[in-house]
């Protein structure tokens, strides 16, 4: 997620460019996808990046360096805005930095971020996704390919994806609602890849613990998860959306255990979070949204359930209407 500008290949016509690039595009797609879907691990590269929701009144600038050497991937994300926030990591290992707090955090099953958008298994985004090459274009002085994902329902969002030509990682990311508009996207606006890349971003600062150290400081404590399955089902799930976990844990603030499921459909995840109750008064049901995440929640009996996900709020909504407890 970083940036050299390349200042002469715009200077090249359109067909003196494909003479000199091979167009990945023009291979097989799926390899094409699968190159798209292993670059954001296996490069190298720093930058600056911008988010911004549909409206433009929410805006971050982050920072963010990536390496991929013997011993696994590193990483350093910094929040450019406001107080200090990074969240580093070194393979399993993920640290949150918040003023001069350091507490080890968990990493979450299945999450992506950008420019790591894109799931290792891509079987399932053509059967949920008409996968169409759009216009040639340039992210941060780097010459990109873009990719429209469309959704073959109203049940999710149009996913659009600027990917670097040589390494496939992803330098732009959109997310569009049924009428074109766009809801939120990420975008590199200073990007270096390879030997390029600054190599001492990944550290923090000398007054902490090294960035590759095995030594545990301020460890969150945890209670192990029950993994077995929680008699918890969903009647109208959307097509295509996989179940990738099944747990109930304890969570912060929270006096007894919560069940959460997750289901992916491969770009887009949903997760439902069913938990008693117990007396509160404070409960807001509703729907509720940020960028591309839609919240909603209601009360059925003693249970509250909550369905987050990067879908429509019909989706939720509809997901949400259909958890009922199937146990005995």
């Amino acid at each position: 997620m970083h940036a050299s500008v390349r200042m002469l290949s715009w200077l090249l016509p359109f067909f003196c460019w494909h003479s000199v690039v091979a167009d990945p595009l023009y291979r097989d797609d799926a390899d094409w996808l699968k190159t798209m879907a292993f670059a954001a691990h296996q490069t190298d590269y720093s930058g600056t990046f911008v988010y911004q929701d549909g409206a433009g009144g929410h805006v971050e600038i982050s920072r963010i360096t990536h390496i991929s050497d013997a011993d696994g991937e590193h990483e350093r994300l910094e929040g450019l805005n406001g107080a200090r926030r990074e969240i580093v990591s070194s393979n399993n290992q993920v640290w949150l930095y918040l003023g001069d707090r350091k507490v080890r955090i968990e990493r979450r099953h299945g999450e992506r971020t950008f420019p790591a958008l894109l799931p290792a298994q891509i079987s399932n985004l053509k059967e949920n996704y008409f996968i169409r090459q759009a216009e040639e274009d340039r992210v941060a002085g780097f010459h990109v390919h873009v990719l429209v994902f469309q959704p073959k329902d109203n049940l999710r969002y149009t996913h659009k994806m600027w990917a670097h030509t040589e390494s496939g990682l992803l330098l732009k990311a959109m997310v569009l609602d049924e009428r074109g508009r766009v809801i939120e996207q990420y975008a590199f606006t200073q990007l270096a890849l390879g030997k390029d890349v600054d190599h001492t971003w990944v550290e923090p600062d000398k007054a902490a613990p090294s960035f590759f150290s095995k030594k545990v400081i301020a460890p969150v404590s945890k209670v192990a998860a029950e993994l077995k399955p929680t008699d918890w089902q969903i009647d109208a799930l959307p097509s295509g959306f996989k179940k990738i976990m099944e747990v109930c844990r304890p969570m912060r603030d929270k006096t007894r255990p919560v069940t959460q499921l997750v289901f992916s459909d491969g770009l887009a995840g949903i997760s439902i979070f069913i938990e008693e109750v117990g007396g509160r008064d404070n409960l807001n049901p509703g729907l509720s949204s940020q960028g591309a995440i839609q919240v909603y929640s209601r009360i059925a009996g003693e249970k509250l359930i909550t369905v987050v996900g990067e879908v429509p709020a019909r989706t939720v909504i509809q997901v949400a209407d259909s958890v009922r407890y199937a146990g005995q």
